[in-house]
């Protein structure tokens, strides 16, 4: 879905199968991913959480059973985390959704652990996707310029000490980019680095972008990386890849909204100023 803001803006949101909505928190996004669509644009504003949540409320006239929501679409959650957590706790605590069932992506922040972990006992307690997509610091700050400069390790650890609390596996978002990081040193590296936490990989093949150069790895190798990671006893999923032909990757849509097709795309774009 296209959505447009009060201002004209506009941001995506994605019904996904089994009852989810992935959601944007930003218009636009500041980490600067190599490989992300909406990073090449950089930030343009944060969203307010009624915003975020009218997002999940327009998923919800498409697909009433949505129970699922992912903070994973445009934005960085921890550099909106006010509206974001109040989104949270609105949705966990009166829009009929399980605490595990709002799941926050991130590329990790010191002041995201510090929030979450000073989370009140009665709070709604998100679950965590920490995007991760190296072991290497130098190579994941190559791909992120802009994350926060915490080591592989320390955003590990304190993405651990909040699974411990919040009771919830740590999912870690991981990019598969040919040649880049589907490599056995990345695969062995995540191995040590995971091995005895309560953690579980997500791998998932790059949605090529026109311009840049990352490929999208063969399914063999995609195979391969996951299967490496589950002999050595890492739970790991590919997750499967849908709507290309739609641009269905994050910020594609957007991009060809802003870049050429705005007479048309504007009618398609669903208004959420309301």
């Amino acid at each position: 879905m296209l959505l447009r803001l009060s201002d004209g803006r506009t941001v995506e949101s994605v019904v996904l199968p089994k009852n989810a909505v992935c959601v944007s928190t930003q218009v636009g996004c500041a980490v600067g991913c190599a490989f992300c669509m909406t990073g090449r644009g950089g930030l343009t504003r944060q969203l307010g959480s009624a915003e975020i949540v009218a997002q999940v409320a327009a998923a919800r006239e498409i697909n009433p059973a949505i129970r699922k929501v992912d903070f994973m679409g445009m934005g960085e959650p921890a550099h909106n985390l006010r509206a974001v957590m109040e989104a949270v706790q609105f949705l966990g605590t009166y829009g009929d959704f399980g605490h595990k069932s709002l799941m926050i992506s991130s590329s990790g922040s010191r002041r995201l652990f510090q929030h979450l972990m000073a989370l009140p006992r009665q709070a709604v307690k998100p679950a965590l996707a920490l995007s991760l997509h190296s072991t290497r610091d130098e190579l994941r700050s190559a791909l992120m310029p802009h994350a926060d400069k915490m080591t592989v390790r320390d955003l590990v650890a304190a993405a651990e000490a909040y699974s411990r609390m919040a009771r919830t596996p740590v999912q870690y978002e991981w990019v598969l980019l040919q040649g880049v990081n589907d490599g056995v040193q990345e695969a062995d590296g995540l191995i040590a680095l995971l091995a005895g936490r309560s953690a579980m990989v997500n791998v998932i093949p790059v949605n090529e972008v026109s311009g840049l150069p990352f490929k999208r790895p063969p399914k063999a190798a995609c195979l391969g990386f996951v299967r490496r990671l589950r002999e050595a006893g890492i739970v790991s999923t590919i997750r499967q890849s849908a709507a290309q032909d739609v641009l269905g990757g994050c910020g594609q849509l957007r991009s060809r909204f802003i870049e050429g097709a705005a007479g048309s795309a504007a009618r398609r774009a669903l208004d959420i100023s309301a």
